[in-house]
């Protein structure tokens, strides 16, 4: 009896088991069976879109279609009137051509007329030169330049004629800037959708014409390859603009790869016209070309690209403005640091700043954005820095000057001007102090003596003294004052203002000066010779530690001295 009771338990925990893998085989198969039922849902319901979108293109399609077909019955139908209309424009325009050659004009012609004859003429090279003497009249020039193209008898080949003009300028790299100064006038002119960045409306120039812009553009592109692989990069950023312009306005886009264009526009991200230029491009994705801008530190150049491109919210200005700033203000301290805060360091970092300020502001101006970035502390600042680099260059300007005259006061010998001695201080010159060693600064302003002399008492003509490095003389003691003045031969006086008179004169014969005068200067005592001394003695400085003598020398009258030195030793 126990024995059969336990085999029905077996049994019904078996029933059990089994129950519960069908319970767990059953929930298996109703998700499974949900997820397949939402993902067919999903599928119907985006097949349900996608027809409705097929079914609106196709109305679209159906309907532009129709539009073009009446558009081109209205065109067919007056093709003949616009045939007779353009044929008789490009008579007159030939006409007017014509009679540009015969016509005679005066060299003070407007602008406006000379503009308008070169173009009738199609003269692309004298359209340059023209615009190249007028460059300082750049406003007047803008503002003609474009009705002036429209009395060509075909504008794109003048423009084509003048680009082929200026790469033959460029591959021999003569005038070259105001020739690509000229021609990007020319470009804007033809073009003037591709300078706002909006792509031209339809084919609007022959295939021909076409053809050969084409041809023009791989000249000009093969120009840019070889400079880069010289090293030399690729253009400058007017030259880059004029580029992407012509390729815009001739539809050439589909000539070279994104990455080209990429590589161009990053390049050249500086000037404002390549952030509309770039978005008239349409190659890749512009986010990917703001985002190498940000990495590169070019934040001011993404917010233009960005606000160009409509892309502000992915990459908001204000902190981008921001970042920028930090930056800037980071490679400032950098700069003082690796300068160790010279005066150079200084003047490097507080333009590095006052660039990156000033270029805010303009950001922030251009964009509207004074209620989200107030701009009053970067005015403050801008004041600030300007300010103190003026208070620099003052200061260096006048440190220049001192300096300067400085030097000059040293190289006088103690007076200046054409009145050497005389124009110096008027207090006395100390008794001259004789030792072995003459003073230096005989040796540097008289670096070739005259040969030596023998002692004279009086000379008929030049003075001729000896040589200060050539047996100098022997000590004496300090000599303070003589009681009678020196008398020379001359009848002439020196021309000093201030001159001091010594107190002993000579009896006996005049011995050697321990300084010898300068070839150059011997002069004759003969005539008047009051300048020929003066000079002398200006250029010299003291004379043995004498600064001048006080009137004429005669020997005749002096009295006898009541102390004699020895002649100087030969």
């Amino acid at each position: 009896m126990g024995t059969e009771l336990v085999v029905a338990t077996h049994r019904v925990q078996k029933f059990f088991d089994d129950l519960e893998a069908q319970k767990a085989i059953l929930s298996t198969s109703t998700k499974l069976y949900a997820t397949i039922s939402d993902h067919f849902t999903a599928l119907q319901k985006s097949l349900a879109e996608k027809f409705k979108s097929l079914d609106s293109k196709i109305e679209s399609l159906e309907s532009r279609s129709r539009q073009t077909l009446e558009s081109l019955d209205v065109r067919e139908t007056s093709l003949a009137e616009r045939e007779a209309s353009a044929a008789a424009r490009v008579s007159e325009q030939k006409y007017a051509a014509l009679a540009e050659f015969g016509r005679i004009f005066p060299a003070n012609l407007d602008i406006a007329v000379t503009l308008k004859s070169l173009c009738r003429k199609m003269d692309s090279e004298g359209l340059l030169r023209f615009i190249v003497t007028k460059r300082k009249e750049s406003v007047s020039l803008r503002a003609e330049i474009v009705p002036a193209m429209a009395e060509a008898v075909d504008a794109p080949r003048l423009v084509l004629d003048a680009l082929e003009v200026f790469l033959e300028t460029k591959a021999k790299k003569v005038g070259v800037t105001d020739k690509r100064w000229a021609c990007g006038l020319l470009i804007q002119a033809l073009f003037p959708e591709a300078r706002s960045g909006s792509r031209p409306k339809g084919p609007a120039f022959a295939r021909s014409v076409v053809e050969r812009a084409a041809g023009v553009a791989d000249r000009w592109k093969g120009q840019m390859d070889e400079l880069s692989r010289s090293g030399g990069g690729t253009l400058g950023a007017a030259e880059a603009v004029m580029f992407v312009q012509m390729v815009i306005g001739f539809q050439l886009k589909e000539k070279y790869d994104e990455e080209f264009y990429k590589k161009l526009v990053m390049e050249h991200a500086a000037r404002r016209d390549m952030a509309k230029l770039a978005g008239a491009l349409q190659f890749g994705d512009i986010g990917d070309v703001i985002d190498e801008l940000v990495k590169n530190g070019k934040e001011i150049e993404a917010i233009y690209f960005a606000f160009e491109s409509g892309l502000t919210e992915r990459f908001p200005p204000i902190s981008l403005l921001k970042s920028y700033l930090k930056n800037s203000k980071k490679n400032a301290s950098t700069i003082m640091k690796n300068g160790n805060n010279s005066v150079a360091a200084s003047e490097e970092s507080s333009t590095l700043e006052l660039n990156s300020i000033r270029a805010v502001i303009k950001c922030v101006e251009d964009h509207k954005l004074e209620s989200e970035f107030t701009l009053d502390s970067l005015r403050k600042r801008v004041t600030a820095l300007e300010r103190a680099k003026a208070d620099r260059k003052k200061n260096s300007a006048a440190a220049s000057s001192k300096s300067n005259n400085k030097r000059s006061y040293g190289s006088g010998g103690g007076g200046g001007g054409r009145g050497g001695v005389g124009s110096s201080s008027s207090r006395p010159a100390k008794a001259a102090k004789y030792s072995n060693a003459h003073p230096s600064s005989f040796n540097r302003r008289i670096p070739n003596p005259p040969p030596q002399h023998s002692p004279v008492t009086r000379y008929p003509g030049p003075y001729n003294y000896p040589s200060p490095t050539v047996n100098p003389p022997p000590q004496h003691s300090p000599v303070t004052r003589y009681p009678g003045p020196y008398n020379y031969p001359s009848p002439t006086v020196y021309d000093g203002a201030t001159s001091v008179s010594y107190g002993t004169s000579y009896g006996v014969a005049r011995a050697q000066s321990p300084v010898a005068l300068p070839q150059q200067h011997i002069y004759s005592l003969s005539g008047d010779s009051s300048m020929a001394a003066s000079s002398v003695f200006r250029s010299g400085g003291s004379y043995g530690g004498q600064t001048s003598y006080g009137g004429p020398y005669d020997y005749a009258n002096a009295t006898p001295p009541s102390y004699q030195p020895p002649p100087y030793q030969q």
